[in-house]
């Protein structure tokens, strides 16, 4: 006997999330379950395919080949049944996708709402995380993040360019003073915004192609851009922020613009998706849509003219 679709998913499903008990639970299946199967599927092979603990699981070097190869096998049963229903006019399926934790719950989660209006036949899957997550291993569909991914197995195509900018309050301002300079940066406090595997309080700046390398410091940090912006507006000190998020508060001058001779990585905005010869049709159809929605962020009359471009 061989494996099928079924008992690959299966596997595939225990390795992601590392426990008998949310596999039953995304299974439908009671925990009992999970354990007979796993043991009829290795008493099968012949081999111990997970190390077993009282919480987790962990695969053993068996086990990450038979990983790789159910992954590789599931992702190309699923490119070959899109192949075959490309003719159809309905994108239809399950969509998996990843976003950011804040864009995803205000601009991403209620596009692929306005989406499923539009195509009732497509089962959507809205994962939000703070970091990257690996889209071959994990089989997802796409992602949408700012800046690009340093993973050659992916695709992308950019929704739109994104600049970031060092902002602060007025208030902050007034308290503590405008920077002029970069090294003037070491003598105030700077909100630290923790992204996926940047180094810790490092902002890069650059200037007439000159690059400069800062260390700053600060009593406030997180991993949820929104908490970060609330703490610049509340005064609590310097924070560099996309465009996306900034035009409304240089609009209202609840930010103002710091440094603005110099200029900062930008934040671009991209979907990305496993390199494929053929996307699926609801894959295809949605990137549209993301395109066609997400327009270019709006320029603020809050900036220098010449940055307003």
């Amino acid at each position: 006997m061989k494996a099928d679709a079924g008992e690959l998913t299966f596997f595939v499903t225990l390795a992601r999330l590392g426990n008998l008990s949310a596999t039953a639970r995304e299974l439908d299946v009671t925990p009992p379950a999970v354990t007979k199967r796993l043991a009829l599927l290795e008493q099968r092979l012949g081999v111990r395919l997970l190390n077993r603990t009282t919480r987790r699981v962990s695969l053993t070097s068996e086990g990450e080949t038979y990983l790789a190869h159910a992954t590789r096998i599931l992702a190309e049963i699923g490119e070959m049944e899109d192949l075959v229903s490309s003719s159809r006019a309905t994108p239809r399926g399950l969509l998996r996708v990843n976003a950011p934790l804040g864009f995803g719950r205000t601009t991403i989660a209620p596009l692929m709402s306005a989406f499923a209006k539009l195509h009732p036949e497509i089962e959507i899957e809205l994962q939000l995380t703070d970091r990257p997550i690996d889209l071959v291993e994990q089989r997802f569909d796409l992602a949408v993040r700012f800046g690009e991914l340093p993973d050659t197995r992916l695709s992308a195509r950019r929704i739109m360019s994104n600049r970031r900018f060092l902002c602060a309050s007025p208030a902050y301002l007034r308290k503590h003073g405008e920077p002029q300079t970069l090294a003037e940066l070491a003598a105030h406090r700077c909100i630290i915004h923790r992204q996926n595997d940047d180094a810790y309080g490092i902002w890069r700046f650059t200037r007439n192609r000159k690059s400069e390398v800062v260390k700053v410091h600060g009593k406030l940090s997180s991993n949820d851009g929104d908490i970060a912006l609330g703490w610049a507006l509340d005064g609590q000190g310097l924070l560099i922020r996309s465009e996306w998020d900034l035009a409304k508060y240089f609009d209202s001058g609840r930010l103002q613009l710091v440094l603005p001779a110099y200029t900062l990585p930008p934040a671009d905005l991209f979907v990305y998706y496993p390199s494929q010869r053929n996307l699926s049709a609801r894959v295809r159809t949605f990137i549209d849509f993301l395109v066609s929605k997400i327009g270019p962020p709006p320029k603020s009359r809050g900036l220098p003219a010449n940055l307003r471009a």
